[in-house]
């Protein structure tokens, strides 16, 4: 069977990254950019930033910020129009998921208007058109947006996430500026850094890994696993190293699936508005339990590249709960709670959440197959 990989075609790291923006729009001769991003982004000055850059370079812009957390259809459909309001030819997205996510779903549907109903988007979309073009700025260390195929939106009218896979929609720029995320709030950079362990680890153990992609989530693995508690503490090269871990998972998880850590993940944050990297978190070391028997050696591995010692020397069970175990250990160092209980779950709605997590886009890439009894049960053992 031949394996496909998509990556987008430039990305800048490191330290003033971000001042690149300037000279890819005038290389590729773009007239007018939409800049998306969040109000926060604005407030705190991190998407100022990139518009004090464009400002200085003299070139021209509007401004989109009307994108929420988990970003919904009309966050989308109102971006839309303000994109044919400013004849812009290219879209700056700036800040996390969220932004990203939402501009991917503007841009296609800019260049494949008979998309235009965002539902329609869900799932394999067969567009005909590559997307407006996008530079992605990324201010968190988890989505990896700024390189995957892959967009999430929320139906707030149906209490559900829904998830895009759609090549034609990969930016064309990443810009990975560790100085972007150095502000970051502590609880979202645990949030965000756990999203991409989660990542990283659903991407090694699903059904489509292979040889390239297991690479890239063990080294994935390895640099979170290393980096996530000092990036949490507010060190700068913690911070650094999590935006290089975050898209080295981006790069491999874009291209294999995921699987039912995103499947449950996805209902909490549409009914309950619960961060998406925290949901994930709280729901990884249960899946993982769940999930076992049908992982081979890859828990051994895991446990290597996290530091456990005398992995080769324990038999199965043995290294499989040890790797876990220091995962949910890494959570709790960085303050994620273990109880959808304390995050303000109601056991009634958990027929409700399993129904839409078995039904997610991500679930047939789980690595053991799951019935809605199955997923019940993950959701109630950690409530």
């Amino acid at each position: 069977m031949a394996q496909r990989m998509i990556l987008n075609g430039t990305s800048y790291f490191g330290q003033g990254a971000i001042q690149e923006i300037v000279n890819e729009i005038r290389n590729r001769h773009f007239k007018k950019a939409l800049v998306t991003s969040t109000p926060d982004l604005f407030e705190f000055k991190v998407a100022t930033k990139v518009t004090d850059l464009l400002d200085a370079a003299g070139i021209e812009y509007a401004v989109y910020d009307g994108i929420k957390p988990n970003p919904t259809i009309e966050n989308v459909t109102a971006g839309v129009e303000a994109c044919k309001t400013a004849g812009a030819d290219v879209i700056v997205a700036v800040g996390g998921g969220s932004p990203i996510d939402t501009s991917k779903a503007i841009a296609t549907i800019m260049t494949n208007p008979e998309f235009a109903d965002v539902r329609s988007l869900e799932g394999l979309a067969p567009t005909k058109n590559p997307c407006l073009p996008i530079i992605a700025v990324t201010t968190t260390s988890g989505t990896a947006a700024e390189v995957t195929i892959n967009y999430v939106i929320t139906d707030v009218e149906k209490n559900r996430k829904f998830v895009c896979v759609d090549p034609h929609d990969i930016p064309i720029v990443a810009i990975v500026d560790p100085d972007m995320s150095a502000s970051m709030p502590t609880g979202l950079c645990a949030a965000t850094g756990m999203d991409a362990l989660v990542h990283a680890i659903e991407g090694y153990i699903t059904r489509g890994a292979w040889e390239l992609t297991d690479m890239l989530h063990l080294k994935a693995i390895e640099i979170i696993s290393r980096s996530l508690r000092s990036a949490v503490a507010g060190d700068y090269a913690g911070r650094e190293a999590m935006s290089v871990g975050q898209y080295i998972a981006g790069m491999g998880f874009s291209n294999v699936g995921l699987g039912i850590v995103h499947s449950m993940a996805h209902p909490l944050s549409a009914l309950y508005d619960i961060p998406h990297g925290k949901a994930c978190a709280m729901l990884l070391t249960a899946v993982l339990t769940f999930n076992a028997p049908e992982t081979g050696h890859k828990y051994r591995e895991i446990a290597r590249v996290m530091g456990v010692a005398d992995v080769d020397d324990m038999d199965e069970s043995t290294y499989r709960q040890a790797a876990i175990d220091a995962i949910q250990q890494l959570a709790d160092d960085v303050g994620i709670p273990r109880s959808l209980g304390e995050a303000g779950v109601k056991r009634e709605d958990i027929p409700f959440l399993a129904e839409s997590a078995l039904h997610d886009a991500c679930t047939p890439g789980n690595p053991r197959d799951v019935t809605l009894e199955d997923i019940v049960s993950i959701y109630q053992s950690i409530f």
